[in-house]
This record gives C-alpha cells, structure tokens and sequence, in this order.
C-alpha cells in the first residue's frame, strides 16, 4: 500500500485547490481562508463548480451540507447535483449560491428555546477553513449552523469565533516581547480516541447497548484489568484486521491516524492522530468516530464510544492535546532549552496558570455530560477537580521567580547501563496520568474530555479563557513596551499572578483521598457532577468573557445551559425506561422461572426422602432477591414518574441525579447478585465475560 498516494485521495484540500483552480481563484480563496476576506458570488461560483467537477469523479451525486449541531452529533441533508435543461435532460450543476449557503429546519434541533417550532427557518453556512470531501457518494461541506435570526445553534461556531480571538490576543501579546512577524496564531489539536469494542452478536442481544450506549446491568467478570495485561498487548488478528482497516478509511479522508494499541482494560483501545488546527481537528474527530463505527460493522464487531460502557473497568476518555502556534513556524508551549531565559513562554505559561484557576468552572462544564460523570473521579481519569501538572523543572523555575532567585537549568541524559543501549536525553517533565490538565512538553493534555464528547466545546472554552488572559498581560505590560524596565516588570507581574494562582498546580497523585482535602484547603472547586457545575455556565465572570470576545451572548449562553441540563435529564431517563423495561421483560421472568425450577426440584427430592439443603438455600436466596428487585423496579418508576412532572429545567437534573440515579444503583446492585447466583444458559443477556474476552 502506497499511503502516500491514498492519502487525502477524497479531500479537497489545498494540493487539490492548487491544481485545479484559476491562479487569481486560488489566490482569493486563500484570502478568504486565511484572512477573513469576503467571496464574491463570481469566485463562488467557479469554487463550487471546481469543487463539483472533483467530486463527480470520485463518484459522488449528491452534496451535503454537513453541521455539528446541539445535539452532540452530527447532521447532514443530501441533495442532488441534477438539474434539469429546457429539453428535459439531467445535467450536473452546482451553485456558488448552493456551497456558501443551506436552509435546513432549525426547529427540529435543541435549541434552549431561542427557536420555537413555528419559527423553523435556520441556515448552513460554508466553512472554508475546513476541507471538503467526498464519503459515500456525497460531496460533504462542512457549515456553521445559524438561525434565522441570527443566534448560534450549533457547536462549530463558537469554535472559530474562539480561535479568531485567541490569534488577535496572542499576536497582540507577541508584540511586547518585539515579534512583529506573526500575524495570526492558531490553537493546534489532537484528540486521543478511547474506544471499545464487541461482537455484534453480543451487542444486539442487550438492549441497554442498542438504547444507551452503556450495560446498565452486569456483574463483574472473574477478571478485570487486575493483571494489567491488555495494555499495549499484542493485537488480536480479529481487532488487528479492524485496526489496518480504520487506518485506510481514515487516511483516505486526510485524517492523520498515527498511533493505534490496547488500551487499559479488557476490550479497550485506542486510536491518536498527528496534531492540526482546532476546527480541523474537531471535523476529523467526528468524521473518525462515524467511521470507526461503520468499519467496525464490516468486521462484525461493535464500536462503543461511551465513556463508561462496562462497571468495574477503565472509561474511555479523549485526551485533547492543546497548544497553539503562529504562523511564522513556532511553538509557543515550546520552553525551549533554558526555560527561565524563556520570558516569552514563562509568560504564556503564567497566562495558562491564570486562566485556570480563574475559569476552572469552565474547564469542568467544558467535559460535563451524563457519560463522564461515570467516568471521572475514578482510578482511570483524573478527578472532578481541576489543577494543572507542570512537573518538577517548570516548578522549580517558577519557584525561582516567586523567590527572586536564579534556576541553573538541568540538562539529564538516561544511562541504562547496558552497554550496547545508547544514552538519551531525558525529558523535562514526568507524565501525570491522574492530572486534568498536565504539560507534556510543548502542550497541555486535557485529559477530562469524555470519549464521545465534540470537542468543539472544550477547545472553544479555553481559547476563550486563553485569550482573556493574554489580553490582561498585554493590558498590563504594553505601557512598559520597549523600555529597559520591560524584562523587570514582567517578572514582576509574573511573581503576583503565581502568588495568587499558584495553588491550581498540583504535581502529585490526584487519585488520592488526601488531595480531595488539599484542595479543599486551597480552596479548589469540587464539582462532582454534571448537574453541580452546569449553573456556573452563567455566572457573571463567565458571561463577560464570552461577550467581550464576541463567543456568546447572554441569550445564547443561557440556551445552551439548558440544552445540556435537558440533554442530561433526557439521558437519564432514557436510561432509567430502558432498566426498567429490561428488569420488566427479562430479568425478572428469568430469576422467577429459575426459582420455579429450583422449587421443582426441591418438590421432587422431598416426595422421594432426598435433602435438598442446597436447593433450599438457592431458592430462598433469590426469592429475597427477586422481591427486592421488584420492590426496585417499582420505586424506580415511581422516580421517574416525579422526575418528569417537574418543569424547572435545573431542579429536574437535580432530581434525576439525587433520586433515579441512586435508585438506578440500588436496582443495578441486585440484578447483578441475582446474576450471579443464576446458570449462565438461565440468564437472559450476554455476561461481562462473554462481551469483553470473547474477541
């Protein structure tokens, strides 16, 4: 296989713009991608008909334009490129009018109710930033998505009204240390993909997989992850096949699959790319999860991208790689070898330090959803809590600044001791695995980001935070530009930010009790929940920043509070139906007709003198059980019942979280004891055993 020669082969990207447009077309398309600069209908009109040309080769008949709305997927309506001649013939034509602009029902989407469903107009909007390409016979343009009148109604938006504020902020900041070369400064990502995978034969025979992404029952199989012997294994043929596969489609669409391998627990893996632009980066993540599920189906398996799909072993998470970069080539989370002669990054650091401590509600609601909340806080991904890991040499550098002191940069090399191995640089900072947010040597991992999430959102948040906090260093350094004071004064400032914001860094184990209390002490918020950190969407502080940079209005910022409390609301109770229809129509008849066998036999044993002491037992234990099952069943429904009668958006969550999620536990508890005290032919869905170890 020639990779080089597939790569990218159905994308539109700029080797192809390049080749097969006018020079001056070119050349105006490339102002409006990277400056802004407004398209004439003349240009549009060549683009989409260039744009058209190319994809009718790869065999496409419709276009689409493709959009991320609030629903935490994505949405797509095809339409032909036929249009008719006077003659009545059918010919291929594309609009510059059809590329830049599309007209779906806006009204049928979440909205928070800034759209009502007599008010359906809404409309798609081109994206030039982000490349066409052609899947399964349609031309895919990525869009905005807008209402009518004009409010955000999707997740793409925000993302680049983010990233435009934080180039304008940081190529502002990059002047007072004398870079007057750059002009723009783009955040950079790439989204570490946790998933799972089953067999299909498994998967369709559980209801709660089909319905909610997640076992809602299931006891724990003899062995978890105890053994640590999944991580980085050898592939197995079946999920080597599907991995060689998902490469292929993935390269074909130009997205940069680099690293693939067991994950830490039974069934688990994952899938990296090579670092792009945010906007690019948030395209190529949902188009990779849509076509990590539909390989998986061409191999009999089951993609599971849920963060929490089986109790008792490692979620998924997608560790989100942030940093940014100019347009002049660099780095500007590169410390560089002398860290502390590094005043520029040191600076940007501080702005980081800053920002997090100030917006950690943010970084928090940024990775709140229904899924995470089974996910965070356990031995697998980093605590509720937000702090930052920066390792021992930015630590000690940081310390020297506080203290007015001077850092002799450490320079280390590994020896192993065999003499055959060469000797290697070490590197600047450990790994942190249990830190929400940790530098990993020219970025920060945001780590809490949920397997499923767009990472639109988290990405959009701290730009956003970002930029707020580099505009501040600039407010407070531009009347000291130039001057012999300059390097002094930024120390200075340097000094009073860590002293008030140092205790977001946190370089030890976050899985441990005792930092629960420590941050506590430091006055760190705790927001376990969804439902506890969603409110803080609207604080004031949070409102101001998102209007300054124009991200957000308030309107816009209430609607999408209540979308997400909704979407959680909704998500529990789709959970809570489905355990109770499971419970309902299998679980129970099945304990039931098992206790019904049991006590035939005892029958039978008696009436011919046997003993039947173990029976006994068997049958009085899971007779107790099933009555507490169905007494769960019953007060499960009866939660649910008063969960929907109430109408306050906020209370609601709050009641699905205190009362049916609990109530969920309780019942899940019981089902898996009865679980295991039934023959395995007995029990109605697929074991833990038989989904994960079965591959």
């Amino acid at each position: 296989m020639n990779i080089p020669e597939i790569f990218a082969e159905n994308v539109f990207n700029h080797e192809v713009m390049k080749s097969r447009l006018p020079k001056n077309i070119y050349k105006a398309l490339l102002k409006t991608i990277n400056n802004g600069a407004a398209m004439d209908m003349t240009t549009a009109d060549i683009v989409a008909n260039t744009i058209k040309d190319w994809a009718v080769e790869k065999g496409a008949t419709h276009y689409t334009h493709w959009f991320q709305p609030l629903t935490g997927s994505t949405a797509e309506k095809h339409d032909s490129f036929i249009s008719t001649t006077p003659s009545g013939n059918a010919i291929m034509e594309f609009s510059g009018k059809e590329l830049v602009k599309g007209e779906p029902d806006a009204s049928s989407f979440p909205s928070g109710g800034l759209r009502q469903t007599s008010t359906a107009r809404g409309y798609t909007a081109w994206d030039p930033t982000s490349y066409c390409f052609v899947k399964e016979g349609s031309l895919y343009i990525p869009t905005v998505f807008v209402s009518y009148t004009g409010e955000i109604l999707d997740k793409k938006t925000p993302l680049l009204r983010s990233m435009d504020a934080l180039s304008r902020s940081a190529v502002r900041f990059l002047r007072l240390f004398g870079n007057d070369r750059v002009t723009r400064v783009t955040s950079t990502v790439g989204a570490e993909q946790e998933y799972f995978l089953i067999d299909k034969k498994m998967y369709d025979q559980r209801e709660d997989l089909i319905l909610t992404d997640r076992t809602l029952f299931g006891a724990n199989p003899p062995k978890g992850q105890e053994l640590d012997d999944q991580y980085f294994a050898n592939l197995k043929p079946r999920i080597a096949e599907y991995m060689a596969d998902l490469d292929v489609e993935l390269w074909k669409l130009g997205i940069y699959s680099k690293t693939k391998h067991n994950e830490v627990a039974p069934a688990q893996h994952e899938m990296a790319p090579i670092f792009t632009t945010s906007n690019l980066g948030t395209d190529q993540n949902e188009l990779a999860m849509e076509v990590m599920k539909k390989v998986a189906l061409r191999h009999g398996l089951v993609c599971l991208l849920h963060e929490k799909p089986f109790k008792g072993v490692n979620g998924s998470g997608k560790h989100n790689n942030w940093s940014m970069s100019t347009d002049d080539g660099q780095n500007l989370l590169d410390p560089g070898d002398t860290p502390m002669e590094n005043l520029q990054f040191l600076t940007i650091l501080c702005a980081l330090i800053k920002g997090v401590d100030e917006y950690a509600d943010l970084m928090r609601i940024s990775a709140a959803s229904a899924g995470n909340d089974h996910r965070l806080g356990a031995d697998e991904a980093p605590p509720a809590i937000i702090s930052m890991f920066l390792g021992e040499e930015l630590d000690a550098v940081l310390k020297a600044i506080e203290e007015d002191g001077v850092y002799k940069t450490q320079t280390s090399t590994f020896e192993i001791g065999i003499n055959a191995l060469p000797s290697f640089p070490k590197d600047s900072t450990d790994r942190n695995r249990t830190s929400p947010f940790a530098f990993t040597g020219n970025r920060f991992e945001f780590r809490m980001v949920g397997s499923s999430d767009n990472i639109a959102c988290p990405n959009a948040l701290l730009n956003t935070i970002v930029a707020e906090e580099l505009s501040w260093f600039a407010d407070s350094l531009e009347s000291f530009k130039g001057s012999d004071n300059f390097e002094s004064e930024v120390k200075k400032l340097l000094k009073d930010v860590l002293k008030k914001h140092r205790r977001i860094i946190f370089n030890g184990d976050g899985y441990s009790p005792e930092w629960i209390q420590e941050a506590e002490r430091r006055g760190l918020p705790n927001y376990a929940s969804t439902v506890d950190c969603l409110p803080h969407y609207t604080d004031e502080k949070n409102v101001r920043i998102f209007r300054k940079f124009n991200i957000y209005t308030p309107n816009e910022l209430k609607a999408r509070t209540e979308v997400l409390l909704e979407t959680y609301s909704k998500t529990i109770r789709i959970e809570a139906r489905t355990m109770v229809e499971m419970a309902r129509r299998k679980l129970l008849p099945a304990a039931l007709d098992y206790i019904s066998c049991v006590c035939r036999s005892i029958s039978v044993k008696k009436q011919i003198g046997m003993t039947c002491n173990s029976e006994e037992k068997i049958a009085a234990k899971l007779n107790a059980l099933a009555d507490s099952f169905y007494d769960s069943i019953e007060r499960l429904e009866s939660q649910l019942e008063s969960a929907c009668k109430i109408n306050d958006i906020r209370k609601q969550a709050e009641y699905f979280h205190d009362y049916v999620l609990a109530e969920m536990d309780i019942m899940r508890s019981v089902a898996d004891e009865i679980e295991m005290n039934m023959p395995c032919d007995k029990w109605p869905i697929p074991t833990y055993t038989a989904m994960i170890y079965n591959i």
